[in-house]
């Protein structure tokens, strides 16, 4: 990915910035096609990993869906060209303006995550005259193996319906005449690498299939999130998950009828591995018991690590004398401000290019002008 003639070229564009490699990206693209075809599976992407607009239309190329947590990223898809039917739009708090747009453009499912927003969905439907689809997100209390701050499957989380209230769920549903059922939903974490949690899923799903089928409500749609991790440690040797064996294990454990069709929202496994931060060393600085090596980027770049203690691989690309052990940090002021501690960089000096790894997803979007800083700009290699 980094040969010299990419690093002198990457050399000169003022730092930091967001590079993607867009061959790896085709890449990654192809293979979840690939094996999600296998089954006749269809893929939402997830726009919360990364709404970069280059990014987001060569999703789009591929024929993946849209899967969106906020009135403005279905506007994002609606603009880039995403079919209204292939946009399901989930999250805990739809404002009535976000609501009313979905209903209005004709998406193909509200996940709804709880019996208010199903009669606000419905009263709003209503005065329209139209029928929104809705699928329900259930909290199946499958525990996702992950970081507790990107799990979402649990019974303590804020998100889904609650499987004790599902009796008055399913009572509601059936007194509404502006909501059209259409399944049930899932998502029970992120950055998932234990695909025994989603083995636990399928057998979740299979139990609650019966009750709904026992209360004649019939679940076209399966929609089973996303959360599949990727190797933030070994992104060379790892570039893309096994898609393969992921996909597999759905077919092998959900047990559907003949009409229904299974859905996925992946986000990062697609695009995180594509992306990465450059950024360039401002100073090396001696500490007590350490050497911070200062670069120009910052949380506000890359919240990751800072937010929930996130590793990234850092590489210095400019320099292949003896390693060192340096803690790289940003010039943000505040002391959470920190991409890795004890880093073994080759000696690093003013200057050197350092890149970290496995920013594509949740790097450039969750970007943001904490001390006034400018939003870095993306760069792609096959422009350069």
């Amino acid at each position: 990915m980094f040969d010299e003639r990419v690093i002198k070229k990457l050399g000169r564009i003022d730092t930091p910035f967001y590079y993607y490699d867009m061959d790896l990206l085709r890449s990654t693209l192809a293979s979840v096609k690939e094996e999600a075809d296998k089954y006749n599976y269809k893929v939402h992407y997830a726009f919360k990993a990364n709404a970069n607009g280059r990014i987001l239309r060569e999703i789009r190329d591929y024929g993946f869906g849209a899967d969106c947590v906020s009135g403005y990223e279905v506007q994002r898809a609606l603009e880039t060209g995403y079919a209204p039917e292939q946009i399901v739009f989930a999250g805990v708090g739809k404002a009535d303006w976000e609501i009313n747009l979905g209903i209005d453009a004709g998406i193909e499912s509200f996940n709804v995550e709880s019996i208010p927003e199903l009669l606000i969905i419905d009263e709003l439907a209503g005065k329209k005259r139209k029928v929104a689809n809705v699928a329900l997100r259930l909290n199946p209390n499958v525990n996702a193996n992950t970081h507790h701050y990107i799990t979402t499957g649990l019974e303590e989380n804020k998100f889904g319906i609650n499987q004790w209230d599902l009796e008055k769920v399913v009572e509601v549903l059936k007194s509404l005449s502006n909501v059209r059922f259409i399944g049930i939903h899932f998502h029970i974490g992120s950055q998932i690498t234990d695909l025994g949690s989603f083995r636990d899923l399928c057998l979740r799903v299979n139990d609650l299939q019966e009750y709904f089928v026992s209360n004649r409500l019939y679940p076209k749609v399966i929609n089973l999130g996303g959360g599949l991790g990727i190797d933030y440690e070994k992104p060379d040797e790892n570039p893309m998950p096994d898609f393969k064996e992921f996909f597999a294990l759905f077919d092998e454990h959900l047990q559907l009828n003949a009409d229904q069709e299974v859905h996925f929202e992946l986000g990062r496994s697609m695009v995180a591995q594509c992306g990465n931060l450059i950024s360039k060393v401002l100073y090396v600085k001696d500490g007590v018991n350490t050497r911070f090596a200062i670069i120009d980027a910052g949380m506000s770049d890359l919240i990751r690590p800072a937010l929930y203690q996130a590793y990234h691989r850092i590489e210095n690309l400019t320099s292949d004398a003896e390693k060192e052990k340096y803690d790289v940090v940003g010039p943000i002021c505040e002391s959470s401000d920190s991409f890795g501690k004890a880093v073994n960089l080759p000696k690093t000096e003013r200057g050197d290019i350092i890149v970290i790894r496995s920013a594509g997803a949740y790097g450039e979007v969750m970007a943001s002008q904490y001390n006034l800083r400018r939003l870095p700009l993306p760069y792609y290699s096959d422009e350069m």
